[in-house]
């Protein structure tokens, strides 16, 4: 992969910030020349759920937010622009702002990419044949997940929306958009490949928007952002009457693998956050999965771009803090491992946290989380245990089905995300996949890419100062029998399958 286009090298006693736009929170986050964090501002910001499978932000909140960790990051560090090398965007992918260009007003809540009030939509799109030219322009499913029929929702739903849009009046953004607005105070409207792949209207194999998907949910091109490398020129910020620059941009799961150096062919990483993502390189080539997998942009860089093959599992770490904000079983996700270490050892519950349907390799959009094997002495710890242990078995579904689209038996899963730094599940992952588990020291890799890519813009790293940055915090390796561990997942997937198409159509 060859390195970016740069302009003048930067100061190595300068930072490079990361905003790190996720599904729960908004932080910054600030990394020195060695790639080591210095400081972290976190904000959460609420979650709404107007109906049964609908899931919404508000677009404002989530910009207060963004910037407020950004200014906080700033004043705790006493920041100057001259210590500012870049700033780097990423952000949760699929989740769907429209505002007018003219107010900046978003004209709907943000939808979320959990949201499946589209779900009825996209089965009519597959009964009217679009199934195989979806997969073969886009690489995806088609899925209520993706943000082409949220858009479609929205112009279709609220007042003035569909004339506002035809008149161009209206945006669309994903939320690494909706940032790069708000930072530059409109002067850029612009998103990136890995971003772009997710929305269902973009052709990954030109890099452009699909003129035939854009009639198919009769989304005008005015609406849409410009589509520029991963590693590039977004603009600046000001900041004490001085501009910095925005200079790189992915989707969380992309900026993770490229935070995980995962460069060549067939290197892999998976990233627990809100849900759980794995991605592998494939090279300058797509690999169509017939696994049920998905085909997308990994990043762009000097106009070339690298591919991935993804699994998407919808509910990851979103499960843990069910387990803290509606069963309250916990008052902070980091107790679950000690809870989780008190289950009975011959418990056989199984938690499938289905609540936003079943994400990659199942695509089941009316799915719906369950319990099974539930007996009287069923307790707090038994099911914080066996939520734990589904998220591994999520990610011993994709990564079965990853092995055998691409051929390549991986000899570890590099891990990141808040919820792999719990060592129950950290090494009841390497048992399900008898595996290796290798967690770094830096477990924010989404952040880390998206600094990596303004770092390497702006000439504050090269490719070969980011290969030899990563450091091993802990390597977990399997200790289960695997006769035992073909057992857990039998009774897995016999729960996975009772829980499918438990809603109609319709709900």
């Amino acid at each position: 992969m060859s390195a970016p286009t740069q302009s003048t090298p930067s100061n190595p006693d300068q930072f490079v910030i990361a905003l790190d736009q996720g599904t729960t929170s908004s932080r910054a986050v600030l990394f020195d020349h060695k790639a080591d964090i210095v400081d972290v501002s976190q904000l959460e910001f609420k979650q709404y759920f107007p109906k049964p499978g609908w899931v919404e932000h508000d677009a404002n909140e989530i910009w207060d937010s963004q910037f407020s960790v950004l200014q906080r990051l700033v004043a705790n560090n006493q920041l100057t622009p001259e210590d500012i090398a870049a700033v780097g965007i990423t952000n949760q992918r699929e989740t769907t702002v429209v505002w007018n260009r003219r107010t900046g007003k978003p004209v709907y809540n943000a939808i979320v990419w959990q949201d499946r009030r589209t779900a009825a939509r996209c089965d009519e799109i597959t009964e009217l044949g679009w199934a195989e030219r979806v997969q073969e322009k886009t690489g995806l499913v088609i899925d209520a997940y993706f943000s082409g029929t949220k858009i479609e929702w929205i112009l279709n739903n609220v007042e003035g929306a569909r004339d506002a849009a035809e008149t161009g009046d209206l945006l669309f953004g994903t939320i690494d958009t909706w940032v790069i607005w708000n930072l530059t105070e409109g002067r850029v409207h612009a998103t990136e490949p890995s971003n772009a792949a997710r929305t269902m209207l973009m052709n990954i194999n030109t890099g452009e928007w699909d003129k035939d998907l854009l009639e198919l949910f009769n989304i005008p091109t005015s609406m849409l952002p410009e589509i520029k490398d991963s590693s590039d020129d977004f603009g600046h910020f000001s900041f004490q009457g001085k501009e910095v620059p925005i200079a790189g941009v992915a989707g969380d799961q992309q900026a993770a693998l490229f935070g995980q150096t995962c460069f060549e062919k067939g290197m892999a990483k998976n990233t627990y956050g809100t849900g759980c993502f794995m991605l592998m390189n494939t090279g300058s080539q797509r690999i169509n999965s017939e696994c049920g997998l998905l085909s997308t942009i990994a990043w762009s860089i000097d106009g070339k771009i690298t591919y991935a093959l993804e699994g998407s599992v919808f509910i990851g770490g979103a499960a843990i803090q069910w387990l803290r904000d509606e069963l309250k079983f916990i008052d902070d996700a980091s107790e679950s491992e000690a809870l989780a270490l008190k289950a009975h050892p011959d418990s056989r519950l199984v938690v499938v946290p289905a609540f936003a349907g079943l994400g990659a390799p199942h695509w089941d959009m009316y799915a719906r989380g369950a319990i099974f094997g539930l007996t009287r002495d069923s307790g707090q710890a038994e099911i914080t245990k066996a939520t734990l242990e589904s998220l591994a078995y999520q990610i011993y579904d994709v990564l079965h089905a990853m092995q055998k689209d691409s051929g390549i038996n991986l000899s570890q899963l590099n891990v990141d995300g808040g919820a792999i730094a719990n060592n129950f599940l950290a090494q009841f992952q390497a048992d399900i996949l008898q595996t290796p588990v290798v967690r770094p020291k830096v477990l924010e890799s989404t952040a880390l890419g998206a600094a990596y890519l303004a770092g390497l813009r702006v000439g504050y790293w090269t490719m070969k100062d980011l290969t030899k940055v990563r450091e091993v915090e802990r390597e977990f390796k399997p200790a289960m029998q695997p006769e035992i561990a073909e057992r857990m997942i039998a009774r897995w997937h016999k729960a996975v399958e009772r829980s499918k198409e438990w809603v109609e159509a319709d709900v």
